[in-house]
């Protein structure tokens, strides 16, 4: 029986490793794949630093740091120089913490819209949370954050209520498969003209979602959110607490 369960074990460790290694491969995988790094893990070469950042965007053991603490005064996103039309992009990213107080974390329905209380107010538990993420071709957003439906959501087409049901649909991730907070997490992204698909964690979350107006061509970008309360000086809730490495582009 003891043989039987340590085989047991074995067994699940080798699904989880090759589960893991499904999307967080070596950097001569994605280079035998015709890959190329967006970031060389010492410095913010091929990056925009936004003008006035004054560090808040730095390199810090082998990954990109955020503090949510930019000091720029317009555009505080980290955007790549190059621009991009087609491609497949590779970036993990973790959560360092979450912000100094609770905030608001309504829960988002398979068909794009909030559960509500039955006299219809959107119910909103108050929880920790922390938020970001990738922006595609300077404009399409493929949401990180602490919220129950998980990230990789497409923030803009799941709440414009002018798109088919479908669409907005389309834009919700199918199931929750991040990390814990301070736990890595990998994305693939791949688009195609106004198409999305997401996988997190080797998971397909979003998929081949129609993105209406997206760009033809732009820059990818990191993004920030929330920032320091003027009145109290603390960061808000929901703030950019993140870190990025391993990014890896192909052109399609």
């Amino acid at each position: 029986m003891k043989t039987t369960k340590f085989y047991q074990s074995i067994g699940i460790l080798v699904l989880v490793f090759i589960g893991y290694q499904n999307y967080a491969q070596t950097p001569k995988v994605f280079e035998e794949e015709g890959y190329v790094s967006l970031f060389n893990g010492n410095d913010l070469t091929g990056w925009k630093i936004p003008d006035g950042d004054k560090g808040h965007w730095s390199v810090i053991d082998r990954v990109i740091d955020y503090d949510a603490r930019s000091e720029a005064k317009g555009n505080k996103n980290l955007w790549t120089e190059k621009e991009f039309i087609d491609f497949k992009l590779h970036i993990e990213w973790r959560f360092k913490g979450y912000g100094d107080h609770l905030f608001p974390l309504p829960t988002i329905m398979p068909n794009g819209d909030y559960l509500r209380d039955k006299n219809g107010k959107i119910i909103k538990p108050l929880g920790p949370n922390s938020d970001s993420g990738i922006l595609l071709k300077g404009a399409g957003q493929v949401n990180l954050w602490c919220w129950s439906v998980g990230s990789g959501e497409l923030w803009s087409v799941r709440n414009n209520k002018s798109l088919p049901p479908e669409v907005r649909a389309a834009a919700v991730p199918k199931e929750n498969a991040d990390q814990p907070v301070g736990q890595w997490n990998a994305f693939d992204i791949t688009v195609k003209g106004e198409h999305i698909t997401v996988v997190n964690n080797g998971i397909v979350v979003i998929d081949n979602a129609y993105y209406p107006g997206l760009n033809i061509k732009g820059p990818i970008g990191l993004q920030h959110h929330g920032g320091i309360d003027e009145k109290t000086g603390k960061l808000k809730g929901a703030s950019s607490l993140v870190q990025f490495r391993n990014i890896w582009i192909k052109e399609l």
